[in-house]
């Protein structure tokens, strides 16, 4: 993806205070196609700097080329409006905000799903982590947690989506066209160390926990599943999905995952 210098960035910001300037007065059902996405820039960045500075995207991809995946999403997002259905909110902005919120993020994600299987990590990092902690386990341990951070995090925009519930239900009415993040290999792959190095109670509180071939299920939903009863019975499960993890990070060997780093 194309790389920013400092000027450039600088010069882009001015040139984009600018031109959202330009668009006081006038109401969004106003704007042209180009004046619209003009305005949500902002948006964007505001998101793909929430992403930067998570596990999730840690490594992978640059804030920059968050900011270029995200307008991506917003473009897409523009032209899939229905100014019918936006018509009839009676915030406008809100269920703009919330609509576009959604394709950006979701846009975010699957690129750094994308580029998370060909990631390197830098040789400065490499011997960072050999001189702290020692060569095998933290390289595990950085894979795994990373991983399952990912499959596990859900991020929120603060003062985007949160709160607004009538702009949420206009979202909702226009089509979702996003097509599912790209990780059906690594659940694959997964699933086959899972199998080699966990017991069967262990490595099905890990499959349903992440949905790694099957829907996510709740802590209390694989208790009851796999029939472990009591009034903590969630906190069982918690237990043995944290042990698991750890069973992993000891006993899978750095040679088997540094690939996908």
């Amino acid at each position: 993806m194309k790389k920013y210098n400092i000027q450039n960035y600088i010069r882009y910001k001015e040139d984009l205070k600018t031109s959202i300037s330009n668009l006081e007065g006038k109401f969004y059902d106003e704007y042209t196609r180009n004046e619209l996405i003009v305005r949500f820039m902002p948006l964007v960045e505001s998101l793909a700097r929430k992403f930067a500075t998570s596990q999730q995207a840690s490594g992978v991809l640059s804030i920059n080329d968050l900011i270029q995946c995200g307008n991506e999403g917003l473009i897409k997002a523009v032209d899939k409006l229905d100014w019918s259905l936006l018509n009839e909110s009676e915030d406008m902005e809100k269920t703009l905000k919330s609509f576009f919120s959604k394709r950006i993020k979701g846009r975010i994600r699957r690129q750094i799903d994308i580029n998370r299987g060909d990631m390197r990590i830098p040789e400065y990092k490499i011997n960072e982590i050999r001189k702290n902690f020692g060569k095998d386990k933290a390289i595990v341990q950085l894979f795994f947690n990373q991983i399952f951070v990912s499959l596990d995090e859900e991020l929120r925009a603060d003062g985007y989506g949160s709160d607004e519930s009538e702009a949420s239900s206009y979202a909702e009415m226009i089509e979702d066209k996003t097509e599912p993040y790209n990780i059906a290999l690594m659940n694959v792959y997964l699933l086959g160390i899972m199998k080699k190095h966990l017991n069967e109670k262990q490595y099905d509180v890990l499959r349903l926990s992440y949905g790694l071939d099957c829907d996510k299920h709740s802590a209390k939903e694989i208790a009851l599943k796999l029939g472990i009863n009591g009034v903590s019975n969630y906190v069982r499960i918690s237990e043995i999905k944290k042990s698991a993890i750890d069973k992993l990070i000891d006993e899978v060997p750095a040679e088997n995952v540094i690939d996908y780093l």
